[in-house]
């Protein structure tokens, strides 16, 4: 039992969270932690962030594990979903925000890069919603959310294989959000804009000027900003939205 006064409305809920370990994922896997879920923050190669993120969840007061997962391979996500099944005998809510990225033109695009960056944000997503669905239609019952971009709308040069994927994911969820949902399962997707993570950081002043005079704001997106809006379509307030592309970009697209 929760003191009174702590948020629960996640209470008895488990939350895997790819791409868990820094930014936006970070901020969605903290915040379902304060709603009351138990987390798996899954993560490729950033252990020790990894194992800063479950050690701020249980100073919570909350339960949390590291998972050290390439989503990109089949076979390693079965394992992981089996083996939280088999531990917590449920899991109620899939984030599907792993991704990565190898900007370049087009003419200069490596086909290895391409396949890459694919593997990871769409085939990713294709892995984890898979394996992680049929516990779900057991239990009738889950919520998934898939992390695209506003990028996978409007596109971006430099950015072809990032923006196919994210694209992919858009299709992606409104497809599987028919599938599911007669068995009470919802899945939408989340488009953030320009939000204040390592890549923003790493911008030049003068691209930093120039994306946020296209932003109604006039500021860059927090991860806290995205992930209220994932915490929000994982609750029960959100149990009749599905198949829904929600964009937190601040009116750089509407």
């Amino acid at each position: 039992m929760f003191p009174v006064g702590i948020d629960v409305e996640l209470e008895g809920k488990v939350s895997l969270v790819t791409g868990g370990s820094r930014g936006i994922g970070r901020e969605i896997a903290l915040v379902l932690a304060e709603a009351g879920s138990e987390v798996i923050v899954i993560y490729r190669n950033q252990a020790e962030k990894a194992s800063e993120v479950v050690k701020l969840i249980e100073k919570m007061g909350r339960k949390a594990q590291a998972a050290q997962t390439d989503v990109s391979r089949s076979e390693e996500i079965y394992a992981l979903v089996e083996r939280v099944t088999d531990e917590k005998g449920r899991i109620d809510i899939l984030v599907n925000n792993a991704g990565m990225s190898r900007d370049m033109l087009l003419p200069r695009m490596k086909e290895e890069d391409w396949n890459q960056v694919l593997n990871v944000n769409l085939t990713g997503v294709f892995n984890c919603t898979k394996a992680v669905s049929k516990v779900m239609l057991k239990q009738r019952s889950g919520r998934i959310v898939n992390m695209t971009s506003i990028v996978g709308v409007i596109g971006n040069p430099g950015q072809a294989a990032y923006a196919a994927a994210k694209a992919g994911i858009i299709g992606f969820t409104k497809t599987i959000a028919k599938e599911l949902a007669p068995r009470g399962i919802t899945v939408n997707a989340v488009a953030p804009g320009f939000i204040e993570t390592d890549m923003t950081l790493e911008l030049s002043d003068k691209t930093k000027s120039y994306f946020l005079s296209q932003i109604p704001l006039q500021r860059f997106g927090t991860p806290r900003d995205v992930a209220e809006v994932v915490r929000f379509l994982v609750s029960d307030k959100a149990s009749y939205i599905t198949g829904q592309v929600i964009h937190v970009n601040g009116g750089m697209y509407m």
